[in-house]
């Protein structure tokens, strides 16, 4: 008698399933976006399976890396003040654990042909193969891509197209929890001679280049996924500690699409272009929800030239708008601040 009724059940649940139109199961299955999870939902039935591939968005969350050389570096996150070997060689990793619920997905033409392909060498346009109707892709790093100094706070924030559009740094050197009220904002007097005699110059230049960096191999690593997947309208591709986010809106992947990606000759990232930039600098700054910031920079970088694609005032957004809560704070009071003006070359 029990198991007749477990039958019965089974039987009325799978009834009512299948009166929920396809429509309604697609907008649950775009809420729950994360590519693991929408992998154990393709193997729960024939329905599921040939309505996954069809979700507009994707959230793919790297949580391990193991690279298939064998190597076993003491952190293959960090190298000091260096971007992490996790993004320059990322097109070698395997994403064993990222794969595993696909192995059950299966076209719907009920051949026993998986609709992704098994994993054994996998890259990141190979996870979204057989997705062709992505609209939204949130990638995340399992670590930031920067190593700093205990205590550092690095963040930075990049728009491309075919190349580098916007990128805005904030730095500072010290984070205080329990800023001495009394200090507050420090009276603008430019930079002080120490910063450039004491390393503080050398530093900036560091952060810049190794973000830079950092953007420029994210940007290089979306290329087969823009080209794939021709329904793309928004990228954002980020990472778990929240260092760095880049991002493409729909004009900024069309114009990936329609002009060749130039590559570094050095390694596998997007050429930087030659830019210009602007350095605002505070010895100190007193932020909401407690916190202080020593040694603040902000570095709003932007391709020299008239062709570079952004007006100034798109560009003051995009500063304004980079960072949330007193990071926020920060770039609103930095905006003030007396601004240098520096030149890079391309590279």
């Amino acid at each position: 008698m029990q198991s007749r009724t477990r039958v019965c059940d089974a039987e009325i649940y799978s009834c009512d399933f299948d009166q929920i139109p396809d429509s309604l199961v697609l907008i649950i299955l775009n809420k729950l976006a994360d590519i693991r999870s929408l992998g154990r939902c393709s193997a729960v039935c024939k329905r599921l399976n040939s309505l996954v591939p069809l979700v507009q968005d994707v959230y793919i969350k790297i949580d391990e890396v193991v690279t298939i050389n064998g190597d076993n570096d003491e952190s293959p996150y960090c190298s000091s003040h260096k971007p992490r070997n996790i993004i320059s060689n990322i097109l070698k990793y395997m994403f064993f654990s990222l794969m595993k619920p696909f192995h059950n997905m299966r076209n719907s033409n009920n051949t026993n042909k998986t609709l992704l392909p098994q994993v054994s060498q996998s890259t990141l346009d190979q996870v979204l193969k057989n997705f062709h109707h992505i609209q939204n892709l949130w990638i995340e790093l399992p670590a930031a891509d920067v190593c700093t100094e205990d205590g550092v706070v690095l963040k930075w924030k990049a728009e491309f197209g075919s190349t580098l559009q916007n990128c805005v740094i904030l730095g500072g050197t010290q984070i205080d929890w329990k800023p001495v009220t009394e200090q507050g904002l420090l009276e603008d007097n430019g930079i002080p001679e120490s910063f450039y005699t004491n390393g503080g110059l050398k530093l900036r230049v560091v952060w810049t280049i190794s973000s830079l960096i950092a953007a420029s191999t994210r940007h290089y690593l979306l290329e087969p996924i823009i080209r794939d997947h021709p329904t793309l309208k928004t990228v954002v591709f980020t990472d778990a500690d929240g260092q760095g986010t880049l991002s493409m809106s729909g004009e900024q992947l069309r114009e990936f699409k329609e002009k060749p990606l130039a590559a570094s000759a050095s390694s596998k990232r997007t050429q930087v272009p030659a830019s210009n930039m602007k350095l605002r600098y505070a010895p100190y700054l007193e932020l909401p929800e407690g916190i202080g910031m020593q040694g603040a920079t902000l570095v709003a970088i932007k391709p020299s030239g008239e062709g570079s694609g952004t007006s100034k005032k798109e560009v003051e957004a995009f500063v304004s708008g980079a960072f949330d809560g007193p990071f926020k704070a920060a770039v609103k009071t930095l905006v003030k601040r007396r601004t240098y003006l520096l030149e890079m070359n391309g590279f």
